[in-house]
């Protein structure tokens, strides 16, 4: 059937595969709260954007934008370790946005880089806008446009609508 040669490299190819296959299972939900950093590294890789939040914790964000559709967050303590490990691009966790007063920072911080930033309306209406990818509800291929006034400094309001990537008619 398969000759020495080919059978002393079976073992290992199906191993590696198994491997493999295991870790392409590993979400962040498999990773509990209170974890080490380094464990949370070795299974998301580094973070793509960190800021410290006013209580001196880290805020750590791993974002797939601007062309992907998911972001995951967590703080780290100061002994290494993360409070939770969280999905940030969800409608839940938009609605964060309704508490307070949000400054750009405070935006990049809780949700990790927008995909764009732009400016949108006329006169009076002329706004900065973020726009965040994001998969609605775990289905609908959105973006999240996260509106900061004329003058740039500070939430006004936000909405989602379909991502213009994934309509066929936009293009035609």
């Amino acid at each position: 059937m398969f000759t020495l040669s080919q059978q002393k490299w079976i073992k290992p190819t199906l191993l590696a595969c198994s491997l493999l296959a295991l870790s392409a299972c590993t979400t962040y939900r498999d990773i509990p709260p209170n974890s080490p950093l380094g464990l949370v590294e070795n299974q998301l890789g580094l973070p793509n954007y960190r800021c410290t939040l006013p209580d001196g914790r880290q805020r750590l964000v791993w974002s797939q934008q601007p062309m992907g559709q998911y972001a995951y967050g967590a703080n780290v303590n100061q002994d290494g370790l993360i409070d939770k490990l969280q999905s940030l691009l969800t409608d839940a966790h938009f609605k964060r946005l309704n508490e307070g007063r949000w400054t750009p920072a405070d935006v990049a911080c809780e949700f990790g880089p927008p995909a764009e930033i732009d400016r949108t309306g006329l006169g009076e209406k002329n706004e900065v806008v973020w726009t965040y990818r994001y998969k609605q509800s775990n289905v609908w291929n959105s973006v999240m446009y996260v509106y900061f006034g004329r003058d740039g400094e500070a939430v006004t309001h936000y909405h989602s609508g379909p991502d213009p990537r994934y309509e066929r008619w936009f293009y035609d």
